[in-house]
């Protein structure tokens, strides 16, 4: 089997000294350059078109944000950030990874804690080559595709003709995040809750980012939270997200499902138990098997399916999973969801 071939990126000397050192002592891996900036990155892509790229978030000239965009757009290539735990490197963070950035890890505190930050920055740099990356698509697009961001959704109670979209993405799911709601018009008689396997801290910045870009309030869940249609509900990274029957939000610290909290089969079920049919849900892309019992259970309820195609998906887990348990309705390219979902729930006439 041929090595994964890595290409780091880091203004450090330091790290890519010492990421270099042990990626390259790690069974499967072929460190094939090192570069200190973004523009000497882009400069060797061409020539080393590596597997996997490592990238720091915060570098000097060209920064992370800006190389990730550029690789994006002329040589689409897996990409795993490495991140600072700082409040504006998580919100920078999030935004890569809505760019089109496959996964992250942060920088620890200390440097005794570095042959952890590398055993984990190991394991993504494998799923990563896996994974199915494509060109950027720019938010002008988006928005001439579906949602006006201008004209924000207006809040009101569900009532009992209204849908629940329940979405569940993992690795690759903040840009597939990015590309449907930007493209879902505010206007559908719904409510959504959205489950992204994301750590604590991490979540916050996702909804944030979601909000600025599509016309659905987007936010991250709290206790005691409505389900209210025009707004997207996100489950915070370290929490399941569940709901009463009246569509009232708890937030647990419950042991992980599916190895992971918040999980998409958790939220999904408490939300087919508070309305039944009337539940909508979306399988998007992702590692493992999240989400298929949820979907089963909205199955068995008389509700709707609809998983993400093969094609577009960056890992084909999750949706590749429900399909195989038979529970899917429909199987659609991302580009192709929203209009699916507005074709299968309608909306109230004011677009």
């Amino acid at each position: 089997m041929c090595p994964i071939r890595i290409l780091i990126v880091d203004d450090s000397a330091f790290m890519r000294l010492t990421l270099g050192r042990r990626l390259a002592e790690t069974p499967g891996f072929e460190v094939i350059g090192k570069a200190g900036d973004g523009h000497e990155a882009l400069a060797m892509m061409p020539t080393l078109r590596p597997d996997v790229v490592t990238m720091d978030v915060e570098m000097p000239g060209l920064n992370g944000l800006d190389t990730l965009a550029k690789i994006m757009e002329s040589q689409p290539t897996p990409v795993v950030m490495v991140s600072s735990l700082t409040r504006e490197g998580t919100d920078t963070t999030v935004r890569a990874l809505t760019l089109g950035a496959v996964d992250f890890v942060s920088k620890p505190a200390q440097t005794s804690q570095m042959s952890q930050m590398v055993v984990e920055l190991a394991e993504k740099i494998r799923g990563a080559a896996t994974a199915r990356v494509q060109k950027r698509i720019s938010l002008t697009r988006i928005a001439s595709e579906g949602a006006d961001k201008g004209q924000k959704a207006m809040l009101r109670n569900v009532m009992r003709s209204d849908r629940v979209i329940s979405i569940g993405s993992s690795t690759g799911g903040p840009g597939a995040l990015r590309q449907l709601l930007g493209a879902l018009p505010g206007t559908l008689d719904a409510a959504i809750v959205i489950v992204q396997h994301m750590p604590p801290g991490f979540t916050r910045s996702l909804a944030d980012r979601l909000d600025e870009e599509s016309a659905w309030v987007v936010k991250e869940a709290q206790d005691g939270d409505r389900l209210l249609c025009g707004q997207a509900l996100l489950a915070p990274g370290g929490h399941h997200l569940e709901f009463d029957k009246f569509g009232v939000a708890m937030l647990t610290r419950n042991p992980p499902v599916n190895n992971v909290r918040p999980a998409v089969d958790v939220t999904t079920n408490s939300v087919v138990e508070a309305f039944g049919s009337r539940v909508l849900g979306v399988v998007l892309t992702g590692m493992g098997r999240d989400g298929t019992r949820g979907a089963e259970k909205i199955k068995r309820t008389g509700g709707q399916v609809i998983a993400e195609h093969e094609s577009t998906c960056a890992v084909y887990g999750m949706p590749r999973s429900a399909v195989e348990a038979g529970v899917v309705d429909h199987i659609a390219p991302l580009p192709q969801i929203p209009a699916l979902i507005h074709r299968l729930i309608g909306s109230n006439g004011n677009e």
